[in-house]
């Protein structure tokens, strides 16, 4: 209890601001109910407009008006113009109120006050429930009051802090982790369901007033910059179909347990195992598995940390595909690297490595989605379980996909005097056009922020972050590289718009072995993708590029061993402990 008292006391201040929003909201709501049973009687006005407070950095609104009304008989006087009282600038509510009572004043004009019958001194102007005053009090009620709430929640819900009793297990680290206490591990698609709908459901909670708000801004004040603020509830949606689509998921496959072998997962070993999916056997649908060794660290500082996460080594396989006893067996083994991060069974850190392994197929109807956590370690172990056929097999099948996906990515023209592969403009255009896109739209914001409204300050971050990924994304379609074999000569040439902007050459003779690089990482339907780009090294350690954006370590080898071979190189050393220097060559002499 002692160590959750910290965590409490600091929760509390967000917990009662929280409180007070959702009772101001609750009592508004309550009045306006009330009040729209109340009598409508005439009153005249004797004073009316709206006050201006000015604070430190903003000013707010006032509206006031005293007036007398008759009822039952009897005379009575009242201020009361709104549900809600007190100062604001949420809108234009309390300026257009005040000038509207000023008018009717100026004019002699009577005005509808609604009358309590049981209470007839107790009157108000306007019964209307403000929309966008509610909604930016829910903003304090979910935002402060989420926030409390959950860190009391987690302080309860947490175990208590490890103390010098707590097991230490020096030779099986994993078993810090209670998700790591077996070969069976769940996957994070129930956990991912319930935080899609808790992030959507918050997400809209607060966006939800912003189209009020923004009507009166942008019709009534023509302060057009203000339908940027439509981006929040588009986003909103999105949210909602992710819930959904992760819901309809979970509803399919259920639980979908992995059972490694061997266990834990080895650097310089085996990852493999087994998935057990409740669906008839099909030989012909393709699930694929892929493996990502990922480095998650906090970002920032003060209230702008956040988690990001860095993959620094990938591959992936097409999964052996048998009868099974709950309808589909998945089969599969990578070999690892010994030189990447082991897991981290402690994941509380500000910096932790961890080892994620996605299944995905594309099936009729919902497709199965699914991500684990796995413990890796360098524990020299191999799987013993698994059937050697099945892995060959799956290993064939994937061979033959990884090279057909790569002969793919270039063209390879045969000639008298050698071999030329180019890796043509547009290669990457569905990438390149989705970044062009996104870096447009921030650009022409920041322009439209510029001439417009006169946001020096965004328009200028808006420009810039835009310019910067239109012309990244530009130069991702653009781009052309073509590589040569002429003899004893190896030259590249790097192309934008077919212009030469980079050439380099290398004798084959100099040429020792061949490097990858995980050059690039890229978001793609919420996953890592690596990309790889293969080096030719020479001896005296000069790097040429050869090829890029090889999908995963397996299609990146492939590559390197397609390349090789058409350049008259054979390869005779492999070296499976490294996850960058991985094949070793000697240079053939000419035909």
């Amino acid at each position: 209890m002692k160590g959750r008292l910290l965590p409490v006391l600091f929760a509390a201040p967000f917990l009662a601001v929280g409180f007070w929003a959702g009772g101001s909201i609750g009592l508004t709501l309550y009045q306006a109910s009330k009040v729209q049973a109340w009598t409508q009687v005439d009153a005249t006005l004797h004073s009316a407009g709206f006050t201006t407070h000015s604070g430190d950095d903003t000013d707010t609104y006032e509206a006031y008006a005293e007036y007398s009304y008759s009822y039952a008989g009897q005379s009575y006087l009242n201020d009361r113009v709104a549900i809600s009282n007190g100062a604001d600038n949420i809108g234009d509510y309390q300026q257009e109120t005040g000038r509207r009572l000023s008018g009717a004043w100026s004019r002699g004009e009577k005005v509808t006050v609604f009358v309590n019958p049981l209470q007839p001194d107790e009157a108000i102007l306007d019964p209307s429930i403000r929309w966008g005053l509610l909604g930016f009090k829910a903003i304090f009620l979910l935002v402060f009051g989420g926030v409390g709430a959950g860190m009391i929640f987690w302080a309860f819900k947490a175990p208590p802090e490890k103390s010098n009793a707590d097991p230490v297990f020096p030779d099986s680290p994993w078993r810090l982790n209670d998700d790591w206490q077996s070969a069976t591990i769940a996957s994070s698609a129930r956990r991912s369901m319930w935080f899609a709908w808790g992030f959507a459901a918050l997400w809209n909670l607060i966006s939800a007033p912003l189209p009020f708000v923004l009507y009166s801004e942008v019709v009534e004040k023509d302060n057009t910059i203000a339908l940027v603020g439509l981006l929040f509830p588009l986003v909103g949606i999105g949210l909602l179909w992710w819930a959904i689509s992760r819901t309809l998921e979970w509803r399919r496959f259920g639980s979908v347990p992995l059972q490694l072998d061997p266990f834990p997962g080895s650097l310089g070993g085996h990852v493999g195992g087994t998935i057990d999916v409740e669906l008839p056997y099909d030989p012909q649908v393709q699930f694929r598995i892929t493996l990502t060794s990922i480095h998650s660290y906090l970002s920032g500082s003060g209230e702008d940390r956040r988690r990001s996460e860095s993959a620094k080594w990938q591959d992936t396989q097409v999964a052996h595909v048998t009868s099974g006893s709950k309808g589909t067996r998945l089969s599969f083994r990578f070999d690892v690297p010994a030189d990447l991060a082991e897991s981290d069974a402690d994941q509380s850190t500000d910096a932790y490595n961890l080892w994620r392994l996605n299944l995905k197929a594309e099936l009729p109807g919902v497709d199965i989605d699914r991500d684990y956590e796995i413990p890796v370690y360098a524990a020299a172990r191999k799987s013993s379980g698994l059937s050697e056929f099945s892995i060959r097999a799956a290993k064939s099948a994937q061979a033959d996909m990884d090279t057909q996906l790569v002969q793919k990515l270039f063209s390879l023209e045969r000639g008298l005097a050698g071999k030329t592969m180019r890796f043509p403009m547009g290669r990457n255009l569905g990438s390149g056009i989705g970044g062009s896109l996104f870096g447009g739209i921030f650009a022409a914001i920041g322009g439209f922020l510029w001439v417009s409204a006169g946001h020096v300050l965004m328009s200028v971050v808006f420009g810039l972050v835009g310019t910067v990924i239109l012309l990244g994304s530009l130069y991702f379609i653009f781009n052309s590289l073509e590589i040569t074999q002429s003899g004893d000569s190896l030259r590249t040439v790097r192309r934008i718009l077919g212009i030469p902007v980079k050439r380099q050459e290398m004798r084959r003779r100099d040429f020792e072995r061949f490097r990858k690089d995980s050059s690039m990482t890229t978001q793609s339907g919420g996953k890592h993708v690596v990309h790889y780009t293969l080096y030719a090294v020479g001896a005296d350690g000069q790097e040429l590029v050869v090829g890029e954006g090889f999908r995963g370590a397996s299609q990146v080898e492939a590559a390197a061993q397609f390349i090789a071979r058409e350049l008259g190189l054979t390869g005779t050393e492999k070296r499976p402990d490294s996850s960058e220097e991985f094949v070793s060559y000697n240079v053939l002499t000419a035909d």
